[in-house]
Order: C-alpha cells, then structure tokens, then sequence
C-alpha cells in the first residue's frame, strides 16, 4: 500500500514520488474517478524530454481527454507499458501498478502540494 501522504501531488491532479533523481508520477484516484473508465493512455517516449507544466501524454476515458502534464522538467527514462495495454489499471490501482512515467528529475518540482492541501483542492474528496 502506497503511503499518500508520502507523495507530492499538483493541482493538474498528478501524485510525483521521489527516490533519488527519479521521480515516478501517476494521476490521482480522484482524477482516474472523475474521468471514468479509461480506455486509452498516450505516454511520452522513453529518452524524450519533458518540461514542467507542459503536456507530455494524454489519458482517454469514456467521458473525455485529458492532458497529462510533466510535473517536473527531466527526461523520461521508464514507461508503463502495463496501463498502455490495459488502460484500466489507471483506474483499478492508480497509486501502484497504475503508475505512468518515471523521469530523471533535472529540477525540483515546484508548486506542489502536500495531501493535506490536495485533499482540500479537490473539496476532501481525494
């Protein structure tokens, strides 16, 4: 089991995890809820480069599309091939097999949140 208050979340609703240089990111369970099932995830490249705040993938549900945002500026050095066969485990376990991208952090993360304050961004229904 994961330990959410552990990780760093952003108000684009994606959890960053830290070990090292490598930070691994997901969405949140409350992103995966609010978008329903999804049935199509578009990751960035292994090796690609990703910038803070700008869209590197998208996530399709039944409901809509939604961008996926670098938390971090880096390089992606691991993709989850798991949720790109089976987009279904963004919903079913969005904290751990769920995961997305893990990139090589060239800078902190800035503006992120603790659970605390991303449980109140999203009214405590994180």
């Amino acid at each position: 089991m994961t330990d959410l208050d552990a990780l760093m979340y952003t108000a684009e609703h994606e959890w960053i995890a830290v070990d090292g240089d490598i930070a691994t990111v997901g969405i949140t369970d409350y992103a995966a809820d609010q978008l329903g099932d999804v049935v199509f995830v578009d990751l960035p490249a292994a090796d690609s480069a990703v910038r803070a705040g700008e869209v590197c993938g998208e996530i399709e549900s039944t409901k809509s599309v939604g961008e996926l945002y670098a938390p971090l500026t880096g390089s992606v050095v691991a993709v989850n091939d798991a949720v790109v066969e089976d987009p279904s485990i963004v919903n079913s376990d969005p904290y751990g097999r769920g995961w997305l991208v893990k990139i090589r952090v060239e800078s902190e993360p800035a503006g992120t949140l603790d659970r605390a304050a991303y449980v109140a961004l999203t009214g405590g229904d994180a």
